[in-house]
């Protein structure tokens, strides 16, 4: 197939989440990535791997940890979700996104696979577009450190397998491949090579807890698709804690006393060495420069410091390094080649993408994806902390699926002027709705269901200049759903080329 017929394909698939009311309904398990997997070679086990789980924070720990590890010169494969302009970007190898060409011939080795399983009733239904994604993940990182390591091999399979007819192309035999890999890292035959997986939801059914991996991570625990994971802390708390595994080392971010207990208590079962990230490190000279946090960290107990000073603005990112700084420092260790400085210098040249991120100053416009409660109390420290005199012009749009109410009450009543819109995806709540239920809390608010249009009323209503009665001008923020904020930045990218091409249009004219 052709990278646009692969994506195509794998949408057809559907997401996991499209229609959360059938929540029960769904069969979350590890049989098929599992059985997908082995058919594959288990490439899963071919790379040394840090797993991550929590309600956020987890793709910014991630990022942080990536870019520590390359600053550690050692080669790295990275998997999140979602992605925010393109599928590539959930598929990354030492920061590159996979390219057009590799996406496509990796999921074409992928489907031949499925095509066999189905065709044999092994697998008895085709597995999820996340499950295909996690599959092509796997593949992908375990050919990149294949491409160093000569002792991953390609065998043959003992027997040749039908492939599944499909219209227009005859039955045909082929032989299946498979991959076998050694299982550690070798430190002297080229750089080492190390997978970050981030959880997709929940922890213990994700597909990508099938991995063993070096350290597990679990970031921040809050409510979020409840619907799947449990109405409770405790029950949400235990789906995350189910990517703990007997012996492997865990990194928690956890703060909620509830969730504490939860996580405490699987590593017990699984007599696992627990590292609580607000005990075991403390912060001192914590300020703000910009937005963007700096602080010195120590580890209990020790006078090592590290100088922490992420790129990446709100309180927030400054735990989320500190996350990974303490997970680089575990992995250091193990005897991965992680130094201090490396560990300093990937947190302060790390970025992620639609995480307050800025696009521009006159006025200052802002994207951050906060799609549940935990996220909005952290967007409200943001604007206490660095606007407190501001006047906030608020662009927002959701999923149903997601706690409107909760996350409007912390935000709206705080924003001069909140503009509905939605994003142009199936389970979008439409901005009309929206306004039927969260207009009381807003003072001046308005719907512009187009999502581009909304961001041209707010432009059009932001002041830049300083005004007497505010020490600058009005700031833009467009938050919400992680789908709005990617097609906006899409968007945005598209207009300002467009801008600066008329711009060079007229100079060259003139």
């Amino acid at each position: 197939m052709t990278y646009a017929e692969s994506v195509r394909y794998l949408l057809t698939l559907g997401r996991e989440l499209a229609a959360p009311s059938h929540a029960r309904a769904q069969k979350f398990d590890l049989r098929s990535i599992t059985l997908l997997a082995e058919a594959l070679g288990n490439p899963h086990r071919a790379t040394p791997c840090v797993h991550i789980a929590g309600t956020n924070g987890k793709g910014s720990t991630a990022a942080f940890l990536d870019f520590i590890l390359r600053a550690a010169g050692l080669r790295t494969g990275l998997y999140t979700s979602p992605h925010l302009e393109r599928i590539n970007e959930r598929i990354r190898v030492n920061g590159a996104d996979i390219s057009d060409a590799d996406f496509a011939a990796t999921f074409d080795r992928i489907l031949a696979v499925i095509e066999v399983l189905l065709a044999s009733g092994t697998l008895p239904v085709h597995p999820t577009y996340f499950e295909c994604l996690t599959a092509m993940a796997f593949d992908h990182f375990a050919r990149a450190r294949h491409s160093y390591f000569p002792s991953c091999h390609s065998v043959r399979s003992e027997e040749s397998l039908r492939l599944r007819h499909s219209e227009g192309r005859p039955d045909r035999r082929e032989e299946s491949w498979r991959f076998s890999f050694t299982s550690s890292p070798s430190f002297t035959s080229a750089p080492p090579f190390i997978s970050i997986l981030e959880v997709g939801m929940g922890g213990r059914l994700d597909a990508t807890n099938i991995v063993t991996p070096e350290v597990s991570v679990i970031t921040q625990i809050d409510f979020d698709h409840e619907n799947f994971l449990g109405h409770s802390i405790e029950e949400i708390a235990a789906e995350k804690a189910g990517i703990i595994k007997p012996g492997i080392p865990v990194v928690s971010a956890a703060a909620h006393p509830v969730a504490r207990s939860v996580i405490s208590r699987r590593a017990a079962e699984q007599n696992t060495r627990l590292i609580e990230r607000d005990s075991a490190w403390r912060l001192e000279n914590v300020h703000s420069e910009h937005g963007c946090f700096r602080a010195r960290a120590f580890p209990v107990g020790s006078t090592a410091t590290l100088n922490l000073a992420p790129r990446l603005p709100g309180h927030f990112q400054l735990r989320n390094a500190l996350t990974a700084a303490a997970t680089a420092r575990l992995l250091a260790e193990m005897g991965f080649p992680i130094s201090d400085a490396a560990i300093e210098k990937g947190i302060s040249t790390a970025v992620w993408p639609g995480r307050l991120e800025r696009l521009q100053d006159h006025p200052a416009l802002y994207l951050d994806g906060t799609h549940n409660p935990a996220g909005a109390r952290e967007l409200l420290r943001f604007w206490q902390d660095e606007f407190p005199t501001r006047r906030i012009i608020l662009v927002y749009g959701a999923m149903r699926d997601k706690a409107v109410d909760e996350i409007a009450g912390l935000l709206f009543p705080h924003a001069a002027t909140v503009i509905l819109t939605q994003p142009r995806q199936p389970r979008a709540i439409s901005a009309q709705e929206l306004a039927r239920l969260t207009s009381h809390l807003a003072a001046d608010l308005q719907v512009v269901p187009v999502p581009e249009e909304a961001v041209e009323e707010a432009l059009d209503l932001a002041s830049p200049d300083a005004c007497p009665e505010r020490s600058r001008g009005d700031v833009i923020f467009i938050t919400g759903s992680l789908y709005l904020v990617g097609d906006l930045k899409r968007w945005w990218n598209l207009r300002t080329s467009s801008d600066t091409q008329s711009i060079l249009h007229v100079r060259d004219l003139s």
